[in-house]
């Protein structure tokens, strides 16, 4: 985000000369402009201006020359000698351009420097540096680490060069002592990230006087000449798109002027070196750094080519097929025929040689060097999608792309041009040309109708009429009109997000104020369906009930890769063709969307087992994806306009089916009361009782059923794992997991889980309202009644046999017992059920007891179930 200078503001715009970064913060959040945070310095001093009195090379052993110098840091810092005298301090200096007669940058004792490096006195070489004479890295002022800073190169004139004194405050002479401000940019707002727009929205703020320093650089530039008039300009530019995105051409215009007899041994003044710091940007060489301070001051990025070693034609176009291109940053990129670029003409070849990726970054050829002598300045108006598409198709965001992707004005670039042909005849020695080059296709932007009424009937606003006037105005537009109420308004160039009345209505309500903005409450809508639909209230009565039982939810990324199919046995060759796979994915090594909760809520697991926790309760509801291979392909739809029904249509129809799933995850102990307490580890059962009490809270109709060990997915233990049916429906599974798959995943034998599709299970509710029953006034008979059965009995089985035989007169049942071993047989078990009997109608004898008893006995005889003794 963009950086504001209050000293480099206030070029454009008049501020109070006691202006803290605090109010300047509030005041452009008025307008929009948010704060992001206030940079303090990260150095502390004492850090004056030393003179070298004098500075003795001293050669040692390993071959290094050091310097044993004295400096003069003046009366307030000097040292004093055993004759109580005030003396220069003594300082070891290893740079190479320390010399005798020279003010530098020294650091006192006590001070502090980037990166928490404290200065004290210290014994080496034979002696105690009690200070440090310090370099452009060291201070954090650039990368600059090849010697010392020396004032005299440091961009004073001779008059302030010599009022230096030794003693005096180096913090401050070098805005060491000053903080930032960091704002945050909204996308629509690209001219605020420049000084101009930042500027420019301060007078809106607080009414503090603008001057637009394009209108001035303007009046100066020169015009490129006519074709008619038979002079030549600086070089020819063609643009040539051949394959324009949404009909838009990439580059509606250009300006190249040409600076001729530069000297690249010149160095960037001192001011303008601070300030791109102190904006986040590396100061490289005078002419990159004059291009990147007008971008930062006017919003218009630049690119300085060497002139003698581009050929005209330059042609923009788009890339061929197959064509590469190694950028700055020494990478070499596939170019796609989307991608906008900057060529030149070698040997008559038009547009063969690839000079960058327009907008973006600009390749290895041509760029300017420490022998170039000319230059060639490049002021342009790209598209805005062409170029966002380029820096996030390659991975190369640049200051440059994220100003060109928010929209640059189309009026600006002559203006920039300018700017840098003076910053580089000042500073540079260079003579700019008189016949700049602008090839100038832009189009005037249609009038916006708009009524003063939408102000109060979209905002709420009571304005005035005059007061809207005098308010887009102020903002850069051209209003006509307006005796009835009705404008006829054209945005200014540098605001290309201002397009219909409601961002004229935004305005004027951005400007008058949003605390003025009336709050109302909207009335409740008095048809229709309000609220929660039923399966959202189902889905918060499966969260609540989990969160009851004791779990804590989870969120997780529904993204999976090949260590998670092969953590849960999947077999890739089957899951991959049905999952869907995600083009750019987050993470190189999970591109698939999940098909289950529980790969993705397991590694939550893993890192909670991991920082240390052993009795972990975790659940997910989330969607999965299911990919359909014979599903119909998705069309690619227009942007920026409505898709048709018949569109949305065949959109859905290609889409993967997203139902909703609820998965649960149980390791360690399941109870565990203190030493003296009781200590269970989790098993099937836990995962169990999460299922029962959810489909009890759903009011579901559901059974366990345990298949075959063949028909067992791969992730779940084949003797300790269930089906979990509704309506003759699978709709999900509870168990332990597999041995391999906790083994795998590094967690507890013995882990429990469950999961449920819960879209499919919700299909099964009929939605009718719970007819409740009348509390019985009669007392209950409590029994406990335990069968023998065959292995293959499920107490399920059992236990709905005993509600035939009961009727009416059982209240409650609970399966509280299972037992296996040789009291019962081989191949048999016993199940030993709670009972509670109690009548509606009265109270329940001993004969009533004893014949309800064995109308159970008898029914249950037939599924060969033996009431024990």
């Amino acid at each position: 985000m963009p950086m504001v200078d209050i000293d480099w503001l206030k070029e454009h715009v008049e501020v109070p000369s006691d202006l803290t970064y605090e109010q300047l913060a509030k005041d452009l959040v008025r307008v929009g402009l948010e704060e992001e945070e206030i940079h303090a310095s990260q150095v502390t001093g004492p850090i004056v201006v030393g003179y070298v009195v004098d500075a003795t090379p001293e050669p040692q052993k390993n071959g290094k020359t050091i310097n044993w110098c004295h400096v003069d840091v003046g009366p307030a810092y000097n040292a004093v000698d055993e004759n109580g005298k005030k003396v220069p301090r003594g300082i070891i200096c290893g740079a190479p351009n320390m010399a005798a007669g020279e003010k530098v940058v020294v650091t006192l004792p006590g001070a502090v420097l980037p990166g928490d490096f404290r200065i004290e006195p210290r014994k080496t070489y034979g002696h105690v540096s009690d200070g440090m004479c310090a370099s452009e890295r060291e201070l954090g002022l650039g990368d600059s680490h090849e010697g010392i800073i020396l004032l005299r190169d440091y961009g004073f004139t001779p008059q302030e060069y010599k009022a230096l004194k030794p003693g005096d405050d180096a913090m401050h002479l070098l805005h060491l002592d000053q903080p930032i401000l960091e704002i945050n940019i909204t996308p629509d707002r690209g001219y605020a990230f420049s000084y101009r727009g930042v500027a420019r929205e301060y007078h809106h703020s607080t009414g503090a006087k603008f001057v637009d320093p394009v209108t001035e650089l303007n009046k100066r530039a020169p015009a490129a000449p006519a074709a008619e008039s038979g002079v030549s300009s600086d070089i020819e530019v063609i643009v040539d798109d051949n394959n324009p995105i949404h009909g838009v051409t990439g580059c509606d215009r250009y300006v190249a002027r040409a600076i001729h007899g530069f000297d690249p041994t010149n160095h960037t003044p001192n001011w303008m070196r601070r300030r791109l710091i102190r904006a986040g940007m590396r100061s490289i060489s005078l002419a990159v750094d004059v291009t990147n301070y007008v971008m930062l001051d006017l919003g218009q990025p630049m690119h300085a080519y060497d002139l003698d070693k581009i050929e005209g034609p330059i042609v923009v176009r788009r890339a061929a097929e197959g064509e590469k291109l190694t950028t700055l940053d020494g990478k070499e990129h596939d170019l796609s025929v989307e991608d906008l670029l900057i060529t030149d003409s070698p040997d008559g070849k038009r547009g063969s040689r690839i000079l960058g990726i327009a907008g973006v970054m600009g390749g290895l050829y041509g760029e300017v060097t420490a022998d170039t002598k000319n230059i060639l300045l490049e002021a342009a108006h790209f598209d805005s999608v062409s170029i966002a598409r380029s820096a996030r198709r390659h991975k190369i965001p640049s200051e440059a792309s994220r100003r060109f992707e928010r929209g640059v004005d189309t009026q600006l670039q002559p203006a920039a041009a300018q700017m840098a042909a003076e910053l580089l005849t000042k500073f540079g020695n260079g003579e700019p040309s008189g016949h700049p080059t602008d090839v100038n296709t832009t189009m005037y932007r249609r009038p916006i109708p708009f009524k003063a009424t939408e102000v109060a009937r979209v905002a709420g606003l009571d304005v005035d009429v005059n007061r809207i006037s005098d308010i887009l105005t102020d903002v850069g537009c051209r209003v006509a009109g307006g005796g009835n109420g009705e404008f006829s308004v054209s945005a200014p160039t540098w605001r290309p997000d201002l397009n219909e009345p409601c961002d004229l209505v935004e305005e004027v309500a951005r400007l008058v104020g949003y605390d003025e903005i009336p709050v109302t409450v909207p009335p409740a809508p008095v048809k229709g369906t309000v609220g929660l639909t039923p399966d959202q209230r189902r889905q918060r009565w499966v969260a609540d009930t989990l969160a009851e039982y004791g779990m804590v939810e989870s969120l997780s990324y529904p993204f999976v890769g090949d260590e998670d199919f092969k953590a849960f046995s999947y077999d890739p060759a089957v899951i991959k063709p049905v999952s869907v796979e995600i083009a750019n994915p987050l993470a190189g090594d999970r591109p698939y969307l999940r098909r289950d909760v529980l790969p993705t809520l397991a590694t939550t697991v893993q890192r909670n087992l991991r920082r240390g926790l052993e009795d972990i309760r975790l659940y997910e509801i989330g969607h999965v994806y299911l990919w359909d291979p014979n599903a119909p392909a998705i069309p690619a739809l227009p942007g920026g306009v409505r898709p048709s029904d018949e569109q949305l249509a065949a959109l859905d129809a290609g889409l993967p089916d997203q139902p909703l799933h609820v998965a649960g995850l149980l390791t360690g102990n399941a109870v565990d009361s203190g030493w003296l307490g009781d200590r269970r580890a989790v098993d099937w059962s836990d995962a169990g009782e999460a299922v029962r009490r959810v489909c009890d809270r759903l009011g579901a109709r559901y059974e366990l059923r345990q298949p075959a060990a063949q028909d067992v997915p791969a992730q779940w233990h084949p003797g300790r794992a269930a089906q979990i049916v509704a309506g003759e429906q699978v709709v999900g599974m509870v168990g332990e997991l597999h041995p391999r798959v906790n083994e795998a995943l590094g967690l507890p034998a013995h882990s429990a889980a469950f999961e449920l599709n819960l879209t499919a299970l919700f299909g099964t509710l009929d939605g009718k309202p719970v007819q409740a029953k009348p509390i019985a006034t009669f007392p209950p008979v409590k029994q406990d009644l335990a069968f023998t059965v065959d292995q293959s009995v499920t107490a399920a089985q059992l236990e709905a046999v005993v509600r035939e035989a009961a009727g009416a007169n059982l209240e409650s049942i609970e399966l509280f017992d299972v037992f296996t071993g040789e009291q019962v047989g081989e191949g048999k078990k016993s199940l030993a059920f709670a009972v509670t009997f109690r009548s509606p109608s009265k109270t329940l004898s001993a004969e009533d007891s004893e014949a309800i008893r064995k109308a159970i006995v008898d029914k249950a005889e037939v599924i060969g179930a033996q009431l024990r003794a």
